[in-house]
């Protein structure tokens, strides 16, 4: 191993020196140098010798206001980011192919603009003829933004020093290249330099950035993952194409809650903001049927209605199959596992589906009770109270465990005319607010309430 190489400081005014000496040539102290161990040691060159300048510190108590914000008026937009846009933050935007992220970036930088910053669109994918049809059919060719159609990294930051707008869209960072990366377009060094080359910008001019990414085919945003970490803001852009209705999704934000949701319809002039989408999920809901548990769920800070629809049947296949839409099959098998083993209902030799109306996905274990009703339900063929809600997580041991703001979802619910609630018993609820709750302790009491058996 190489020898560290050591070095020689004068503490008066800091000057390097190869040796010691008694006098420091710089500032002429005397018996000021001192031997001092290099600024790493590891594997490598290191960082050697020379030093770098003290970075000011501060406390964590400060009278600094929170940064400001800017409303693009699309509300369901606004409360994902947190409650507005901050000045010189860095967006990532994700989604499958087809889903309507352009046109919702589209829609987006049409707002800003339209409230007074200046929004510029980079389209990477698109010619500028395409995106003005586009703006043409969405009704926003009167809007004040500027349009961009270009590739290189280069001329992008180029004009966005020249225009120093507020607002900027790059659709998309994987179209990108830069000139000093050699490698094709999409790869993950390209993606990983002109995503840092973004973010810097963005920091330094106070611009917002927004990038719009592609995803895999597992739902990951393609590229390497550090690009997720660089950004200060991770959006989903999720939906079916079979549905209308699109969420989007905050997974990072860093300045305001993760897990928010803004919901949106694709209509023919566009995506249309849906501020109660509770109702929406609901609103096919007709005559009670065997099989519908409706959830009282908590996404972000919002509390959302959906309905959990099963069905079971009798299986023609030596291993029924278990299909599940919407929620997540691991947990789902729990709950047919718990229900066989702990209330003695058995599920061998049937077809069992599960499904949540409008192409919500339900990820929280708070669905676990509405999950165990739809089955039941279903296999029983006995249909649950249709002004009934149910939430509620099932332990291993098939005890109901209480799950998080509970009066939040009683007022959701009470809000759309729902009159019960079945929950666990030791769940925290001051006020009722009118509504009629059947507090359950465990999954064979909620067998023997419900459905009459024990």
């Amino acid at each position: 191993m190489a020898k560290p190489v050591t070095a020689f400081t004068c503490t008066a005014c800091g000057a390097a020196h190869k040796k010691w000496a008694g006098r420091c040539e710089a500032c002429g102290a005397w018996n000021t140098i001192v031997e001092e161990a290099p600024l790493s040691q590891g594997p490598g060159r290191g960082l050697g010798a020379a030093k770098g300048r003290a970075v000011p510190l501060s406390a964590l108590s400060t009278t600094e206001p929170p940064p400001p914000r800017s409303l693009s008026g699309m509300v369901e937009l606004d409360r994902v980011l947190g409650g507005g846009l901050v000045p010189g933050s860095a967006l990532l935007v994700g989604g499958d192919p087809g889903i309507g992220k352009s046109t919702l970036m589209l829609q987006a930088a049409a707002a800003f603009s339209r409230t007074g910053l200046q929004a510029i669109y980079f389209s990477g994918e698109e010619a500028s003829a395409q995106v003005r049809m586009r703006a043409q059919r969405l009704g926003l060719a009167d809007a004040p933004m500027r349009l961009g159609a270009e590739t290189n990294l280069r001329d992008i930051l180029t004009t966005l020093d020249a225009e120093r707008p507020d607002v900027a869209v790059i659709d998309s960072i994987q179209t990108l290249w830069s000139d000093t990366v050699e490698a094709a377009p999409g790869s993950v060094a390209q993606v990983r330099a002109a995503a840092h080359e973004l973010v810097t910008f963005a920091k330094k001019r106070g611009v917002a950035v927004i990038l719009v990414g592609h995803v895999t085919k597992d739902g990951q945003i393609a590229g390497p993952r550090v690009v997720e970490h660089m950004v200060d803001c991770v959006l989903y852009f999720e939906g079916e194409r079979g549905h209308q209705f699109r969420i989007l999704r905050s997974v990072k934000n860093r300045f305001g809650p993760s897990g928010e949701i803004g919901v949106f319809e694709m209509t023919g002039a566009g995506l249309a903001e849906v501020a109660n989408p509770s109702a929406l999920f609901l609103s096919e809901r007709g005559q009670p049927i065997a099989g519908s548990a409706v959830f009282a769920g908590i996404e972000g800070t919002r509390p959302v209605l959906t309905e959990v629809q099963a069905l079971v049947a009798p299986s023609t296949l030596s291993s029924p199959r278990r299909t599940v839409v919407g929620l997540d099959s691991g947990r789902v098998s729990t709950i047919l596992a718990v229900l066989e083993a702990r209330c003695g209902i058995p599920f061998a030799g049937l077809d069992v589906f599960l499904n949540v109306a409008g192409g919500m996905k339900v990820a929280e274990p708070a669905a676990d009770l509405a999950i165990a009703g739809a089955l039941l339900s279903a296999r029983e063929d006995t249909p649950l109270p249709p002004e009934a809600v149910l939430f509620g997580e099932i332990s291993l041991s098939g005890a109901l465990r209480p799950v998080a703001q509970a009066e939040n979802r009683l007022k959701e619910a009470q809000k759309l005319g729902f009159s019960q609630a079945i929950l666990p018993d030791a769940s925290r609820v001051e006020g009722t607010g009118g509504m009629t709750l059947r507090r359950i302790t465990d999954l064979t009491g909620f067998v023997g309430e419900v459905f009459g058996a024990g």
